[in-house]
């Protein structure tokens, strides 16, 4: 933006400059180019008068220290009789009479008229300027007058008048790219703040403020108004993070009372009543879960802990391992492809959650007799991925789109498989170091579940939360949902 301002003031200036420096340059030129020509116009009548009464009684005029000064000078006279025959020239004045009559200026000035204009010359090898004027008396042309003198010092002049104006307008140029370079970042600089912190905020650093002391009013105003905005956000976020927290605490106790008194009144049940109380102590376990996951989906919001690197590899092959009895149970075999020794950031203990929750949820959508594949990767941008592959039925754009909502369930989820919070959850806590978690359909069918991690080359100060250097400390538990 800096550049574009600067340009747009260079614009301004060269158009203005062109303006006003082109007709000053050609107005000298033309006022230098006149001057000269009156000069010599004004000696050529001078000439004409001082050689008149020779010319009218056929007398070759005595001129020869005239003829020596403009010599001297570097201009030229010829005097001219009515027939074109030279009486006086001051280029050469030993040599015997020339006849110019063919000259078109004396042509003209023969015949009673003025002349003027500039011509090069082969024999000099430079442009001059001349005045060809009549000698008349009492109406009647006894001869003629042509004075030039070479334009060189005229050019010299011109020449050094466009180079002052070119040196002007580089001056002022310069002027301009200063005074324009501190004006457009006086401009720029509070709206890259505004820029860099609107980026922070959509990251989730929400103490993220702007300064707003610097910049135009309007530029002020908007900080000032992004600050208010963050502010609210923060408190807003902070209070929904807190309720959540707290709802989650609080139900903890009457669950866990609720489960044991449940539990006590086993013994005194009837029998035909014991499948009731089975229900009862279901409902309440399941409730529990749902408790643990809130208080997952709270931490995992917060990010409140700095990303540090993994072993991607070590943890996928752990969580493999861990899972392979209850694939086993199920029916299904659990296969990990080993990628090689890879690096990624990720919160602790984030890594596992998110594995746990994709390895689950293959599981169940997988009919027995399948396969799931777990394989560790690198992408070309440098981050490390995790893809888990199922031979289940699928997910069309719309449920992969969805499914990172909390609890949002597929119309078809069997009852009694989660609470829809379980993708919401590893999609956060991949996001809290600056990864991704996505859903596609696999190229062979079933499910591709996909966890990509910033490779750890990758600065962890640019990875929301990075900056934050408190301890670091694991996210809560919780089963997968």
């Amino acid at each position: 933006m800096t550049r574009r301002l600067l340009a747009s003031y260079l614009t301004i200036t060269v158009l203005v400059l062109a303006i006003l420096v082109i007709p000053l340059g050609t107005g000298f030129a033309d006022r230098e180019k006149t001057l000269l020509l009156a000069g010599i116009e004004r000696d050529a009548h001078a000439v004409a008068a001082l050689v008149e009464d020779d010319l009218e009684a056929g007398r070759t005029p005595a001129l020869r220290g005239l003829l020596d000064t403009y010599a001297a000078d570097g201009g030229r006279i010829v005097i001219v009789d009515k027939r074109g025959i030279s009486l006086a020239d001051s280029e050469d004045p030993g040599l015997g009479p020339r006849d110019f009559s063919t000259r078109p200026e004396f042509v003209a000035a023969l015949a009673g008229q003025r002349a003027e204009g500039v011509r090069f010359s082969d024999t000099l090898g430079r442009s001059l300027m001349y005045v060809a004027i009549p000698v008349t008396s009492a109406g009647r042309v006894y001869g003629a007058v042509r004075i030039s003198y070479p334009t060189a010092e005229l050019d010299h002049r011109v020449r050094d008048n466009w180079l002052r104006l070119a040196l002007l307008s580089t001056g002022i140029l310069a002027v301009i790219v200063g005074v324009g370079f501190v004006l457009a970042r006086g401009v720029t600089r509070p709206v890259q703040d505004l820029q860099k912190v609107t980026g922070e905020l959509s990251r989730g650093k929400l103490d993220a403020r702007a300064a707003a002391n610097s910049g135009a009013p309007e530029l002020r105003s908007l900080a000032q108004t992004v600050n208010v905005m963050a502010g609210r956000l923060s408190r807003l976020v902070a209070s929904q993070h807190q309720f959540v927290a707290d709802a989650a605490h609080q139900l903890r106790t009457p669950l866990t009372a609720l489960r044991l008194r449940l539990e006590t009144l086993e013994p005194y049940l009837p029998s035909d009543q014991q499948p009731k109380l089975d229900a009862a102590l279901v409902e309440t376990a399941r409730l529990g879960r749902l408790v643990d996951s809130l208080l997952v989906l709270a931490a995992a919001d917060a990010q409140a802990v700095a990303p540090s690197p993994v072993s991607v590899d070590a943890v996928t092959a752990d969580r493999v391992a861990t899972w392979q009895p209850a694939a086993s149970q199920a029916g299904v075999r659990l296969d990990y492809v080993d990628g090689g020794s890879r690096e990624g950031l990720a919160v602790p203990g984030g890594l596992e959650q998110i594995l746990d929750n994709l390895i689950s949820n293959a599981l169940q959508a997988s009919p027995p007799g399948s396969v799931v594949t777990v394989s560790v990767g690198s992408e070309p941008q440098g981050a490390t991925y995790v893809r888990v592959v199922d031979q289940g039925p699928g997910i069309d754009e719309e449920t992969a789109e969805r499914a990172f909502e909390p609890f949002w369930r597929a119309p078809d989820a069997r009852a009694g498989t989660g609470f829809g919070l379980g993708l919401a959850i590893a999609q956060r806590l991949a996001r809290a170091a600056g990864g991704s978690v996505a859903l596609r359909r696999g190229a062979a069918g079933g499910t591709e579940a996909e966890v990509s991690l910033a490779g750890v080359s990758a600065s962890s100060a640019s990875a929301p939360g990075g900056g934050d250097r408190r301890r670091a400390e694991s996210f809560p538990g919780s089963n997968p949902a």
